[in-house]
């Protein structure tokens, strides 16, 4: 409204300057009639000025008022959007702070139901336990009564108060002792009589050996027998590329000479000499022999040998009642296959020398188990003695020691040739038993026996329970199978027979792995139509 005003009175100044300019001029001719018709025309031309002078400025004014009114009413707008973006960012930021007021309030309200619900778990167990020791020591109680009432019976029937008891059978054991230390130091002294002159013909023997050809060929070389003549050209290959192929993947001398359909192996070591023997043997009946194929095949027998030393071991292990054997050394055990000892395969003298040492243990009521463990390993350390240095009762026990087997088995193994004191009457017994094994063959146990042994073992404690109907020992005694009387033993029952049997068959019985139990109730519902 101000720049209005202003363009109104610049108008009427205007205005006032052509009035005034017009009256000065018609002024001096007022005289004149002529000079006031053009005084009237001045005038009129003047108030037409006027008028739109005055328009133009109104004009003007009322363009500038909307210009201006526009301009407000834009200015309005923004500000408002600016202040419904601002109203509905706050409006979000609330409705988020709101919904995580009410996620933290249902958190809380969970973690309070749950601490009140282990409150009262808490409480029933601690009431719970309450009554169990309240029932524990009411039971300790009588168990104290019972034992001082059975006490008391025992000391009237026998006539004797336990101390006296106690100072008799200390007496006798004592005696008993004395008994068996004399009779065992005078056994242990004539067998170093007796095998006094066996150790020297060993010696002698074993010299024998050493300078022997035909027992150095016996222990270093395998024959494979080929279909024919060509085959061996198909051995060497173009230029020899076949055969380096194959000695460098297998470690063995390949010895093809004049002998007809006949190539020789020859290697020390006799696990190379093996792998090489079969992965030939599997080449020549395949009849693709190529530095590929003799890869493939090398790499095919190795892991055959190794399963064969695995199941060699476990077998042997099973054998001779031995169990709980640390894999690594189930794996030595099944490379004695393949080591001899004074012309004797390893592994045969060793599970011969547990069969003795186990029998003689049970002769003198000693632990059987542990007699015949220290036996099969006493001889563990040869396998390695072309390996590592040492003998092999220093590597024997070395191994031993590494795989956490018990003092006494270490030595036994340590002791065997009296390279230390004995600490025992189990190393002394594996020490017999070698010397026997050593100086004749014989005294050897089937291994049928054995397998009749733990079923006849397997089914006398399952027939032993109530409710037993059958008993089956299947898997070469690895599963024992329970048929039993749906009248006699119901399903809750099942589980606790099994569980008895299981418990009761790893207290009493000596076995290799492990033996799964099963349980069988039948129940049938039999009707005629007629």
């Amino acid at each position: 409204m101000d720049m209005n005003s202003t363009i109104l009175v610049a108008a009427l100044g205007a205005l006032c300057v052509v009035a005034s300019a017009a009256f000065f001029v018609f002024g001096r001719r007022s005289g004149q009639s002529a000079e006031r018709d053009t005084q009237r025309a001045a005038k009129s031309t003047a108030e037409e000025l006027t008028k739109r002078i005055i328009g133009d400025a109104e004009r003007e004014a009322e363009s500038t008022r909307k210009s201006a009114v526009l301009a407000g009413k834009e200015e309005l707008i923004k500000l408002r959007e600016a202040w419904e973006v601002e109203a509905r960012h706050r409006r979000e930021e609330v409705e988020r702070e709101e919904r995580r007021v009410d996620d933290r309030e249902t958190q809380l309200e969970k973690k309070v139901d749950l601490l009140d619900q282990r409150e009262r778990d808490l409480g029933r167990r601690a009431s719970d336990l309450g009554r169990k020791e309240k029932s524990i020591a009411e039971r300790e109680s009588e168990l104290d009564k019972l034992i001082a009432d059975e006490r008391r019976r025992l000391e009237t029937l026998a006539g004797m108060s336990a101390t006296e008891a106690k100072t008799e059978l200390i007496a006798r054991l004592e005696r008993e002792a004395e008994a068996d230390a004399a009779n065992r130091l005078r056994e242990i002294r004539e067998s170093a009589k007796k095998n006094a002159e066996r150790e020297a013909k060993k010696i002698v023997a074993l010299a024998v050996q050493r300078i022997a050809s035909e027992h150095t060929s016996e222990i270093s070389v395998s024959s494979v027998a080929l279909p024919n003549d060509e085959m061996k050209g198909r051995i060497i290959g173009r230029e020899g590329r076949n055969i380096r192929a194959f000695e460098l993947a297998t470690g063995v001398d390949v010895v093809i000479d004049d002998t007809p359909d006949t190539v020789v192996v020859s290697c020390f070591d006799p696990i190379r000499r093996e792998i090489a023997r079969l992965s030939l043997e599997k080449l020549v009946t395949d009849g693709r022999i190529h530095p590929g194929r003799i890869e493939e095949v090398v790499a095919k027998s190795r892991k055959e040998v190794e399963t064969q030393i695995v199941e060699l071991g476990e077998q042997a292990a099973y054998e001779t009642g031995t169990h709980g054997l640390h894999p690594e050394i189930i794996k030595l055990i099944g490379r004695m296959k393949w080591r001899t000892s004074y012309g004797q395969n390893i592994l045969d003298h060793s599970k011969e020398v547990a069969h003795l040492a186990g029998i003689m243990a049970a002769e003198l009521g000693l632990d059987v188990a542990m007699a015949k463990r220290g036996a099969l390993l006493h001889d563990i350390g040869k396998v390695l003695t072309h390996e590592h240095e040492g003998t092999h009762v220093q590597l024997g026990v070395e191994v031993a020691t590494k795989y956490g087997e018990h003092p006494l088995v270490i030595n036994a193994i340590a002791a065997h040739h009296d390279d230390v004191p004995h600490e025992s009457e189990i190393s002394v017994l594996v020490q017999a038993a070698d010397a026997i094994s050593g100086s004749r063959p014989g005294a050897r146990r089937e291994a049928f026996e054995t397998y009749v042994k733990r079923l006849e073992g397997l089914e006398k404690i399952a027939s032993s329970y109530k409710g037993v109907d059958k008993v089956f020992a299947i898997q070469a005694g690895r599963e024992l199978r329970v048929l039993v009387t749906p009248e006699g033993v119901d399903d809750p029952r099942m589980a606790a027979l099994a569980d008895e049997i299981a418990r009761r068959i790893e207290a009493e019985l000596q076995y290799p792995g492990q033996i799964k139990v099963v349980i069988i109730r039948e129940t049938r519902a039999v009707d005629v139509a007629r």
